[in-house]
């Protein structure tokens, strides 16, 4: 039986978090109340049954690093496989390899004691639940080389921008790959590919001096080898934005929305945290909002998304927004259309207010 490891390759992704990631990367950026980023890509590998995973992570890697762990959470402590986390290691003097070519050529050794004859290669910034084996069914009998993964977006916006576009023909071979913006047909960034197809390409790429594999590995390559496409179908987003990540968190508030992105077909796996439940206090109101364990509440919630540990005192208004991890909002305190990272402190009676196409942020640890 055929198997395949999966790859989370983070060095291409473009990051426009601004203060959200002032001392993490984009794929250890909390969502929803209670997961990272990451937390989906590494599910979706799970239980897709794929019993090892790497990482290629090139900075701000130590919040993630400490959210990973052994991998446990997500069944990745195994003997056999589990989970790597495959941060620089520049040690080759030899090596004249560029971007994320650099994480191929320094792990070799990693790809070649695998068993897995093919590599499922993916980022964290798509998000969505979803199972690969029929995508990786489709790969096998169809002998391709490469396979795309890809969704058809009814609306486009700012956080497609960056992505490629995919043009097939009806048999879902690909003719080409372009960043054609008026192009609905948005290519995910996860692909699967033979394993040793792909060093032979990594070591193509590197003797013509290139940088970006799937760029030079295989976009390039597109009229060599045999490439399709397989849709994706069901709830997913692209986040790699302010405006992005507090959009869908927002979105999370629709109850069918939040199902089917967190618990359908199964659920979405993250880190252990043994929070009491939730403490509502006598007077305090909750409205169409989702209230992480460990919260204290004592004033005014609608509909917001609030992390693990937030104290929310007695007088306090908190609307659309986020607040994450740890945050203290003081008595008499209004916050609307605001994002607060983790451990913020807003003093008795400020009024902050940012608007739905620009939520304010404020950044990690602040005290205002």
């Amino acid at each position: 039986m055929e198997k395949m490891m999966g790859l989370i390759n983070l060095d291409p992704e473009q990051e426009m978090f601004n203060e959200l990631t002032y001392f993490r990367n984009g794929a250890s950026l909390p969502f929803g109340g209670r997961y990272r980023l990451i937390d989906f890509a590494l599910s979706n590998m799970v239980d897709s049954n794929i019993e090892e995973v790497a990482i290629f992570t090139r900075n701000k890697y130590r919040s993630l690093m400490d959210h990973l762990g052994t991998g446990e959470s997500w069944n990745l402590d195994r003997r056999n496989g589990g989970l790597f986390v495959l941060p620089p290691d520049w040690n080759d003097p030899t090596d004249v390899s560029k971007g994320d070519l650099r994480f191929f050529h320094n792990n070799q050794d990693y790809f070649n004691r695998s068993q897995s004859s093919y590599v499922l290669i993916g980022g964290s910034q798509f998000i969505a639940n979803a199972n690969y084996e029929e995508a990786f069914e489709f790969h096998l009998n169809r002998k391709a080389d490469v396979t795309l993964i890809s969704v058809k977006v009814d609306e486009l916006s700012q956080e497609h921008h960056p992505y490629c576009r995919v043009e097939a023909d009806e048999k879902k071979w690909v003719q080409d790959i372009t960043y054609d913006q008026n192009n609905h047909h948005v290519f995910t960034g996860l692909y699967i590919i033979n394993k040793e197809l792909l060093m032979k390409l990594v070591d193509h790429c590197i003797a013509y001096g290139k940088d970006n594999f799937f760029t030079h590995g295989v976009r390039e390559h597109l009229a060599d080898l045999k490439v399709q496409t397989y849709d994706h179908e069901g709830d997913h987003a692209f986040i790699n934005t302010v405006e992005g990540f507090y959009r869908e968190n927002m979105n999370l508030l629709s109850e069918e929305k939040y199902l089917n992105l967190l618990y359908k077909p199964k659920f979405i796996r993250t880190k252990v945290s043994d929070n009491p439940p939730v403490k509502y206090e006598n007077g305090s109101s909750i409205n169409k909002s989702i209230v992480s364990n460990g919260c204290v509440i004592e004033g005014d919630v609608d509909q917001s998304v609030l992390f693990r540990g937030v104290s929310v005192k007695k007088g306090s208004v908190i609307k659309n927004s986020i607040i994450m991890q740890q945050c203290t909002i003081e008595e008499g305190a209004y916050l609307e259309n605001v994002i607060l990272d983790k451990d913020v402190h807003i003093t008795a009676g400020q009024r902050i207010i940012g608007s739905n196409e620009k939520p304010y942020v404020v950044a990690k640890r602040q005290v205002i």
